[in-house]
């Protein structure tokens, strides 16, 4: 090799080497970019999946007070009312009848502490997910079902399995909407909830047979686009298939994780 080619090959060698170098330096930035976006977009979505989450908990609590207020007016108001018209009959009489009314009124105002039971157990939306959304929504179609406001039907399928208490809470809150928009809108003598487990998913429909909608005019209305919000969030797809005096059908399919037991 002559002389005056070895600065020649030194030239060429720094300018291969700070290419590389360059390169790598901006494959880095941009990894580094690339990097900062995606904690940046799962910082989001989880404060947006926490937020949801106590808004759902906080709107669960808001209609059990609503329920509250029903029990306490529909049912209980009635029986105390009842009882006073028997009582009033009880002092208007002194004959043998009386003690037969007097066991009416034990019976009344026994059946008002019950009904006050059933109530206080309603005043936390948390306790009624302590034993999972399947209890809850149960819960609510016995309560609908003995207020003679419409026939409330549950049935579960396949082998139940955990789902994420978090989860189930938005589960829980999708279906208290779903039933309410039953109760307001669909004018249906029936709610059939379907909860159906298989090896990869949870799969449930709510059913009524009421008048129904026209799919293509109804978009954000009645509450259907924050289910589909909720249900994405929980990885869950949604879907709502519904014709004018033929009833609406939502439903949703939650795909199971491995939860341990404790």
């Amino acid at each position: 090799m002559e002389q005056k080619e070895i600065p020649l090959l030194i030239i060429s060698f720094s300018i291969v080497l700070f290419t590389l170098l360059g390169t790598l330096l901006v494959l880095f930035l941009y990894f580094q970019k690339k990097k900062s976006k995606f904690l940046m977009d799962k910082m989001e979505a989880e404060l947006f999946f926490n937020s949801e989450l106590a808004k759902s908990r906080i709107e669960i609590k808001e209609q059990t007070l609503s329920n509250i207020s029903r029990e306490l007016h529909d049912n209980i108001g009635q029986i105390l009312s009842v009882a006073v018209m028997q009582l009033n009959l009880m002092v208007a009489k002194t004959d043998s009848d009386s003690k037969n009314e007097m066991d009416e009124v034990r019976k009344l105002v026994s059946k008002s502490l019950d009904e006050i039971r059933m109530v206080a157990k309603l005043i936390n939306g948390d306790v009624e997910l302590q034993s999972g959304f399947i209890d809850a929504v149960k819960e609510d179609l016995n309560r609908i079902t003995k207020l003679k406001i419409i026939n409330g039907n549950l049935n579960v399928s396949g082998t139940e399995q955990l789902i994420d208490p978090q989860h189930e809470v938005i589960i829980y809150r999708i279906l208290q909407e779903a039933i309410t928009n039953a109760l307001k809108y669909s004018h249906s003598k029936t709610i059939d909830v379907d909860i159906h487990f298989n090896t990869a998913d949870c799969i449930i429909e709510v059913t009524d047979s009421g008048i129904g909608f026209n799919n293509a005019t109804v978009t954000k209305g009645s509450g259907l686009a924050n289910m589909n919000t909720r249900a994405k969030l929980i990885g869950a797809a949604f879907s709502v298939s519904s014709r004018q005096n033929e009833g609406t059908r939502i439903r949703i399919v939650y795909p199971l994780q491995k939860i341990p037991k404790d």
